[in-house]
């Protein structure tokens, strides 16, 4: 070792000790011996390894040549991807990856009654019959859409207890289970009609499946709507572990109805309607649930509330001046997992639309202050008025043309509660929103959650669309732009 250290006033050398001082000569003679033996066995152990690699280098070289092995998906050899290889080129072993099946929805459907019970009945109508043949026919309609469906019973004959009805489901591994049964009341006649729809539980998805059989039946039918109805007393639907609803499709005691339940052609309009209700159930169009100008303390705070409990994320497009306001509604928003974007600092639309310049000055105040509130670099806005309105249509092109070039990303709507206008009720705002989608399988919403009414009426509205689910805006969505 070499080097110097000093501490205090002392210097300490740190010198290089020799390995041989205090040897004797006879100490140092054995020593060269024994030095020398391990340099010719080291020798000896060099040579055999170069004879060893020299003798793998040959054996390998008089091997025929190896084949080359190639992982390929299996729809690249279902589709002929390997018929480009080079002319006289070694023919690959090839190990095909078998790739797993989309899982198949399994609906498991449960004909009520059978055996020696036939449910209610009128003259010569038994429930139980036609609980089968309507469920034989929504077995038929979902089997054609690729559906996997199971029937708890395949004949009149069969009787199953409540337990074994929710034990084939369970044991089929249900996605959805869906009992079938038809009504009645006491007096053997009755006015009372309509087709109602029961579901147990708090459970959003059994909610929301009851929700879209029961629109579907009535869409096709055109039945009188008897709603639907919540319970914790049928057994087959509080038991299953599985989604579930039981559907009451008719009165048998109201002679018009049980005459139509059992017109073939009345039946299957009833099990295309279903049949579509559960299709939408597995495969739901989008929306995206967006609100304008806020935060505001007691509003947003509301309409977060109510998304939390429903499990929903949605797109609120800020205004600088309110974020500041409410720093503390803005940092819930991206806390809990919502979009936050840009809608501008101040809502004053002469001043921002007067120049280039000022829509750019304009949004760069609104995101510093969402970046110092929240945290988050926002990459999506919303022009106030929307891209195209009377106050931009001098200046929007440009706008446009900078804001993209800059890496940000603008979304219009095609979907409106039209909540912005004065003296609207809850019900209409709903209604609305429900006649602007037009169907659509996206839809970006409008509202504002600095709207009382809009708060007041977001559960309805959130329960008029169990045919959507809703997302949050982000970078990867084809925006919709006017």
């Amino acid at each position: 070792m070499y080097g110097q250290a000093k501490k205090g006033d002392y210097g300490v050398k740190l010198v290089r000790v020799s390995p041989w001082i205090g040897e004797s000569c006879a100490d140092w003679s054995r020593s060269a011996r024994v030095k020398k033996r391990n340099r010719l066995l080291a020798l000896f152990a060099v040579v055999m390894l170069a004879l060893t690699a020299c003798t793998s280098i040959i054996c390998i070289g008089l091997l025929p040549g190896r084949e080359e092995t190639t992982v390929v998906p299996e729809r690249e050899v279902l589709s002929g991807g390997l018929e480009n290889e080079p002319a006289g080129a070694a023919e690959p072993e090839i190990v095909v990856m078998t790739e797993p099946e989309p899982k198949i929805p399994v609906i498991v459907i449960d004909p009520g009654h059978g055996g020696n019970d036939d449910g209610c009945s009128r003259e010569d109508v038994l429930e139980k019959t036609v609980n089968l043949e309507i469920a034989s026919r929504l077995a038929g309609k979902l089997r054609d859409m690729g559906y996997e469906a199971v029937l708890t019973r395949e004949d009149d004959e069969t009787w199953l207890s409540l337990e074994e009805r929710v034990g084939i489901a369970e044991d089929s591994r249900a996605d959805i289970f869906v009992s079938i049964h038809q009504n009645a009341c006491e007096e053997r006649e009755a006015s009372a009609r309509g087709i109602e729809t029961w579901y147990s539980g708090d459970r959003e998805d059994a909610r929301r499946l009851a929700q879209l059989v029961h629109r579907g039946a009535l869409e096709e039918t055109q039945a009188r709507d008897r709603e639907l109805c919540e319970s914790e007393d049928l057994f087959v639907i509080r038991e299953t572990s599985m989604p579930a609803c039981l559907i009451e499709t008719s009165f048998l005691s109201n002679s018009e109805e049980r005459k139509l339940i059992c017109d073939p052609e009345y039946q299957d309009k009833l099990a295309a309607g279903m049949a579509e209700g559960i299709d939408c159930y597995f495969n739901p169009k989008t929306m995206y649930l967006t609100f304008d100008d806020g935060p505001s303390a007691e509003n947003t705070s509301a309409v977060l509330d109510i998304l939390k409990e429903h499990n929903i994320k949605a797109t609120f497009f800020v205004i600088g001046e309110n974020v500041r306001r409410h720093p503390e509604v803005a940092r819930r928003i991206v806390e809990e997992g919502h979009t936050i974007g840009i809608h501008c600092n101040r809502h004053v639309y002469d001043e921002i639309y007067e120049s280039v310049e000022a829509y750019l000055a304009d949004f760069q105040e609104a995101y510093d202050a969402v970046y110092e509130v929240t945290g988050a670099e926002v990459k999506l806005f919303r022009f106030p008025g929307g891209s195209i309105n009377a106050y931009n249509k001098e200046v929007y092109e440009d706008i446009i043309a900078e804001m993209t070039e800059r890496g940000f990303v603008y979304f219009d709507w095609n979907g409106s509660l039209e909540d912005a206008v004065s003296k609207s009720t809850p019900e209409q705002l709903v209604r609305n929103a429900v006649e602007s989608t037009l169907g659509r399988k996206k839809v970006v919403m409008l509202a504002h959650d600095i709207v009382s009414n809009t708060v007041s009426c977001l559960e309805q509205l959130i329960d008029s669309f169990p045919e959507y689910k809703m997302e949050p805006l982000t970078e990867e969505v084809k925006p919709i732009q006017f």
